[in-house]
């Protein structure tokens, strides 16, 4: 049966929204000159807060979402009445109420995934461990300063790097730490020894992990029973120089309990680029602490993720404004 969908306008272009284009790049990673004959494009760099999201999104009949930043849940979809289509970045999208869009006839168009964003995820991650390790950002910031040689760092090799998700990510993980001559075990709620044999790592429980390993990374995929899996307890079990890395998600781990355990000099660091909400306020505890570094959810954020996420989407819009819109989520 052929899925509804509302029609496109008639007598005029139609109006799109790019939102989320933090960095301002999205205009030059694809030909969105294809369009220009259809459609007027507007490219948004700055989020919409939630409250103002029916408001600002109003005018628009399509617009184009890079995955995870902007929440569209059903009652903000039910207040766009204009709203024609949607083009989001990757497979999955968990911010989206794509079952909402589908009863509104508001098709929904996807992009493949990148393998560049597995690798760049991980790469992100041991950016953080040796940042960390290392003292690169305060080294580097001493340099500029006429300093030299501020603080003694320390080696990755021989130490124990604990993965809480050995997927594709974890096992990525894995296998570099193998190259840095690290021990390296994993737990996850559904891990058996015999996945994480395969996926180069030992296969222990979830209080060994913490009080071994003197690296923490989390690989694990938010959802209801992952919420929050990382609590005070886990944290307290870790050695006093040990670092918890999160390029995963922020929602993982009590905030309440990570805060305090920085703070109070009980974990030796963090290295965190995903948080409970995004962007992360200006006034956010966790920007000025000393043993943390910050990075801005720049995981899968690559050029070569963002040319195969845009050049995707205008190949689905173009679909779209000829009635054939392209790589349709599948229907619940």
């Amino acid at each position: 049966m052929t899925q509804h969908h509302r029609p496109l306008p008639t007598g005029r272009k139609v109006r799109v929204a790019v939102l989320d284009d933090y960095m301002g790049v999205a205009h030059r990673l694809a030909d969105w000159s294809r369009l220009a004959d259809r459609a007027d494009l507007t490219f948004l760099t700055k989020a919409i807060p939630p409250e103002r999201l029916i408001d600002d999104l109003a005018p628009f009949d399509a617009i184009c979402l890079l995955r995870e930043r902007t929440d569209l849940p059903g009652n903000i979809l039910r207040g766009l009445p204009n709203l024609k289509a949607i083009a989001a970045t990757g497979r999955q999208n968990r911010t989206l109420d794509s079952d909402t869009a589908a009863a509104l006839g508001i098709p929904v168009m996807t992009t493949d995934g990148s393998g560049n964003g597995v690798f760049a995820t991980v790469e992100l991650a041991w950016g953080l461990i040796f940042g960390l390790m290392r003292h690169l950002p305060a080294e580097a910031a001493a340099m500029r300063a006429g300093e030299w040689q501020t603080r003694l760092g320390r080696a990755v090799h021989g130490r124990t790097l604990g993965l809480v998700g050995l997927g594709k990510l974890g096992t990525r993980m894995a296998l570099v730490a193998r190259a840095f001559g690290m021990d390296v075990i994993a737990w996850s709620p559904n891990l058996t020894a015999e996945r994480a044999q395969a996926g180069g790592a030992t296969h222990v429980d979830k209080e060994t992990l913490f009080c071994q390993s003197d690296i923490v990374s989390l690989h694990l995929v938010l959802g209801p029973a992952t919420k929050g899996i990382i609590g005070a307890g886990d944290l307290l079990r870790m050695k006093p120089d040990a670092l918890l890395i999160n390029t995963a998600r922020g929602p993982l781990v009590d905030q309440g309990a990570l805060l305090d355990a920085l703070s109070g000099g009980r974990i030796g660091g963090a290295g965190i680029d995903v948080y409970d909400h995004e962007p992360l306020s200006p006034d956010a505890p966790i920007r000025s602490l000393p043993n943390v570094l910050a990075t801005p959810h720049l995981g899968y954020a690559v050029q070569e993720t963002f040319e195969s996420f845009y050049g995707q989407t205008v190949e689905n819009l173009d679909g779209w404004l000829n009635g054939k819109p392209l790589r349709l989520l599948s229907a619940n």
